[in-house]
C-alpha cells in the first residue's frame, strides 16, 4: 500500500540547503558537537528538570507541585506534536533532496513536521519559567540550539522545528498556568498523600 506525504521543499527547501551546505563547509568537530547535541541534547532537559524540582521543594509544597507538573507539560505537548505528525505526515527533507546529510535519514512514515525534538525542547523551557526564571532562561537557549541541529543535521526543514517549538511552548505555557490555578485544597491533599517526600525537603 503506497503512502501518500506531503513535501515541505516548497516551503523553506532553499533554506534547508543552505543550511546543510554550511555543515558541509564547517569544521569537523563543530558538525560532531551539533550531532551529538541533535542525538542526545534531551537529556540535558531532564537534567533542567530535576533541577527545578529539587530547589522548588525546599521553597515550599506550591513551588514544587509546580515543578513536578513541567515533565506533565512536556509529555502533553509531545503527544499533541505527535497528533499533527499523523495528521499532516510531511516526508523528511532527506527524502527528496539530493543532500548527503549528518544524521541518518530516519525511516519512512518517521515524518518530518512538527519536529519533536523542537516540541519537547520548547516546551520543557516554557515551563520550567514558571518554575525559574532563570532556568527557563539557560533551557530557552538550549531549546534554540536544539531546534537548529535538527535542520543542520538534515533531518528537518526550518519550518519542521518552527512549527515544532510553537506547538511545544503553548501547550506547555496551557498546562502550566492551570497548574498555577489549582485549588490550594488539592496542593494540600498532595501534600498529605504518598507524593509528600517529593513535595517538601
Amino acid at each position: 500500500m503506497t503512502t501518500l506525504a506531503l513535501t515541505g521543499g516548497a516551503v523553506d527547501g532553499p533554506l534547508y540547503r543552505d543550511v546543510v551546505d554550511l555543515a558541509h563547509r564547517s569544521p569537523g568537530w563543530v558538525d560532531d558537537t551539533v550531532t551529538v547535541w541533535s542525538a542526545y541534547g534531551l537529556a540535558v532537559f531532564a537534567l533542567f528538570m530535576l533541577v527545578g524540582w529539587w530547589r522548588a521543594r525546599r521553597v515550599g509544597s506550591s513551588a514544587a507541585v509546580t515543578a513536578l507538573a513541567v515533565p506533565l507539560a512536556v509529555v502533553l505537548a509531545y503527544g499533541a506534536n505527535s497528533v499533527v505528525k499523523l495528521l499532516v505526515r510531511e516526508d523528511r527533507p532527506c527524502r527528496h533532496l539530493t543532500f548527503r546529510t549528518l544524521e541518518a535519514c530516519p525511516a519512512q512514515g518517521d515524518w518530518s513536521f512538527p519536529s519533536n525534538h523542537a516540541a519537547i525542547a520548547a516546551a520543557a523551557a516554557v515551563a520550567l519559567f514558571f518554575v525559574s526564571r532563570r532556568l527557563g532562561a539557560v533551557a530557552t537557549v538550549a531549546a534554540c540550539a536544539m531546534a537548529a541541529s535538527r535542520v543542520w543535521v538534515g533531518v528537518h526543514y526550518p519550518h519542521d522545528v518552527a512549527v515544532g517549538a510553537v506547538v511545544g511552548a503553548l501547550v506547555a505555557f496551557v498546562v502550566m498556568t492551570a497548574v498555577r490555578r489549582l485549588p490550594l485544597e488539592f496542593e494540600r491533599w498532595l501534600s498529605a498523600s504518598w507524593l509528600r517526600p517529593l513535595l517538601v525537603s
